[in-house]
């Protein structure tokens, strides 16, 4: 469930955003607008060499944009970078993490590095709230037990977490994830997703995702696909879905002579394996099934996936083109 605060100002705005690379003839990011609100889990997709991580690293303060607008809790990207700065927090596809360190150590180097909190020898050193705010966040992430643990033991998706407690320490209004469960198996991808929407749900964080995994997107409240620099869809996982008119019931039966008189009117094609295929959009599976009195044998029923959508949305762009 979203934590997004409805009717609140975009905690990122972006309006007309271009990055041209020299000597480039065509722009890596093309003119793209988009809001983000306070709370949301809002998922950037798009195939590779869509301006992904250009747009991502433009939003960070990695890269410098040829024009346009972009404002980050309320600051701007041309005036105020360091404010931007301190207000998000980064994980990019590759681990930054110093193996022969422990967890701790990790964090406690990084909040000095940027200032956060200033340096002390050993952990009982630190500041109480320093204290406070990591056995909080290793709570939340489930690493309480193996914070003082050398990191080169952890496993990729301890990793992954240890990497999202260090970015929430300051704690940032930003959490921008870019591919953060690459290379991780389906369990430590699941805890990891786990564990950040509890800290979406509790640190009421904003987060701005980039994946090639579609399915992480689906508990997304908006997403973007991106194409050559530009947005190609904007909206939520269901509003993408329903893009695709690919749903269908798939219907057999001992009979299916006599099952396919009873469907005549709804014109059923033949599917590969012999069985109908009933097409439905305005109407539902149930209108179609009320036609039926023969005995069944199979009865599937397709709806869209996000994937289906996806695939389907970048192919007709090409299409597109192409015709163009």
């Amino acid at each position: 469930m979203t934590t997004a605060r409805v009717g609140a100002d975009p905690v990122i705005h972006v309006e007309g955003l271009v990055k041209r690379y020299h000597q480039s003839p065509t722009a890596a990011v093309d003119g793209i607008d988009l809001d983000v609100y306070p709370g949301e889990l809002f998922a950037f997709l798009g195939p590779n060499g869509a301006g992904k991580t250009t747009t991502i690293s433009i939003l960070t303060t990695a890269l410098a944009k040829t024009s346009g607008v972009v404002r980050i809790a309320g600051y701007d990207l041309d005036r105020q970078a360091r404010e931007i700065r301190e207000n998000i927090g980064i994980i990019f596809q590759d681990p930054s993490l110093d193996e022969h360190l422990t967890a701790e150590e990790n964090v406690r180097f990084h909040v000095a590095l940027y200032g956060v909190y200033g340096y002390r020898p050993s952990y009982r050193l630190m500041p109480a709230s320093y204290r406070k705010r990591v056995e909080e966040l290793s709570s939340i992430l489930g690493l309480g037990p193996d914070m003082f643990r050398l990191v080169r033991g952890f496993s990729g998706g301890m990793k992954r977490k240890l990497e999202v407690l260090r970015t929430l320490m300051h704690p940032p209004k930003v959490l921008f994830l870019d591919e953060p469960t690459l290379g991780l198996d389906a369990v430590s991808r699941q805890s990891l997703w786990t564990h950040l929407r509890r800290v979406q749900r509790e640190e009421g964080t904003t987060i701005f995702l980039t994946t090639h995994y579609i399915e992480e997107a689906e508990t997304a409240d908006r997403i973007a696909l991106v194409r050559h620099g530009r947005i190609l869809f904007l909206g939520s996982p269901e509003s993408m879905k329903a893009t695709m008119t690919a749903r269908y019931v798939i219907l057999d039966a001992p009979d299916r002579a006599a099952l396919r008189s009873e469907l005549a009117d709804l014109h059923p094609e033949v599917a590969e394996d012999g069985s109908l295929k009933i097409p439905f959009h305005e109407e539902t599976p149930q209108t179609i099934l009320s036609h039926i009195r023969v005995p069944l044998s199979v009865l599937r029923i397709h709806m869209p996936t996000l994937e289906e959508a996806y695939v389907g949305l970048v192919t007709d762009g090409d299409v597109e083109e192409a015709a163009s």
